[in-house]
């Protein structure tokens, strides 16, 4: 990325040179009022966050040859001289993620976590054969009912099946903890966004895979937005329209997308950003929540598309539950929310 910058402020030197010197020329021949000529184009200056990227723009001189600017490369000077934002999460560069196994039952090769997020994965292909679906929110009315980890697990579950490229989000801008989950950074993240301080290149995050650790293969075509550090105004963070552009422009590059958010019964947040997204899932926690908080939390979501309840940490699912879509999981601890 270096070397190609440097290239261009060269070429950019030497066009700014040769209109002086065309200018000048055409001055003294003409002996007169010195003649109006465009100002040079000024250097490209190094832009910290790029509110909009798009394809830079092809220049056509250049100091020395250099590599061809790939696709994914983009700079904020470049952002009206395109039809539309483009993206490309190859362009994410991976890091060294420390996952919590011991939460992440979709990492592993066997067990009754796995085939349990397995049968959800299943009811949500099912779905979208029937309709679209592509962006499913996860949501509970409650705090610690396991909606980060049913969340996660069902990523990591799409992931899986046939390489496919999902986008994991964490909503809860106001407790975030998928990247506690993930072993990965919330230093920056959908905050940072929506708040207009980075770039999506720049809050997107991708594993660092060894391809032999067959444990590790979930992550490999992940792709996750941390919730970041600038909670504070998560209210009109999630109420802004920065959030629903984004699910915009990234939706063709991705198979799925799912949508971690604050607790719907708690705070407006969830209901947000359910606007962006196709579809919600509920979770409720065995024998914690109540009747009345699942009530209302679907009452909160009642303009949402609910595509059913998952009901987290039972042992077995009680007979004719009348649920379509119902599913349990393994006793698992939820991590805290």
């Amino acid at each position: 990325m270096s070397k190609i910058y440097e290239a261009l402020i060269r070429a950019e030197q030497e066009r700014a040179e040769i209109e002086k010197s065309r200018s000048e020329r055409l001055v003294s021949a003409v002996d007169a009022e010195p003649v109006a000529v465009a100002n040079p184009i000024p250097l490209a200056q190094p832009a910290p966050f790029a509110e909009q990227p798009v394809f830079a723009a092809p220049r056509q001189v250049y100091a020395e040859p250099v590599p061809a600017v790939p696709a994914q490369v983009l700079t904020a000077d470049s952002t009206n001289q395109a039809e539309g934002p483009v993206f490309a999460p190859d362009a994410i560069l991976p890091t060294v993620w420390q996952p919590q196994w011991s939460h992440l039952p979709s990492l592993q090769e066997r067990g009754r976590g796995l085939e349990q997020f397995r049968t959800l994965r299943s009811h949500m292909l099912e779905f979208r054969d029937a309709d679209a679906l592509k962006t499913i929110l996860v949501s509970s009315g409650l705090p610690q009912e396991g909606k980060s980890f049913v969340a996660a697990n069902l990523a990591l579950s799409f992931a899986r099946h046939k390489s496919a490229r999902v986008l994991l989000i964490d909503g809860d801008m106001r407790r975030s903890s998928l990247h506690i989950l993930l072993g990965c950074s919330n230093q920056v993240g959908l905050t940072t966004y929506l708040s207009g301080h980075a770039s999506l290149e720049q809050v997107m995050q991708r594993a660092l895979v060894d391809e032999s650790d067959r444990k590790l293969q979930g992550l490999s075509s992940l792709t996750f937005i941390a919730g970041g550090a600038e909670g504070e105004n998560a209210a009109d963070l999630s109420s802004n329209k920065r959030f629903d552009e984004m699910i915009h422009r990234v939706s063709p590059y991705f198979d799925w997308i799912v949508v971690d958010t604050s607790p719907v019964n708690l705070v407006a947040d969830g209901v947000n950003l359910s606007r962006a997204c196709d579809a919600v899932l509920l979770v409720v926690r065995g024998g914690v929540t109540k009747l009345e908080t699942a009530q209302r939390a679907l009452n909160e979501l009642k303009a949402s598309k609910v595509l059913g309840v998952v009901l987290n940490a039972v042992e077995d699912l009680p007979a004719a539950t009348g649920y379509y879509g119902y599913a349990t999981y393994d006793n698992y601890d939820t991590i805290k929310e």
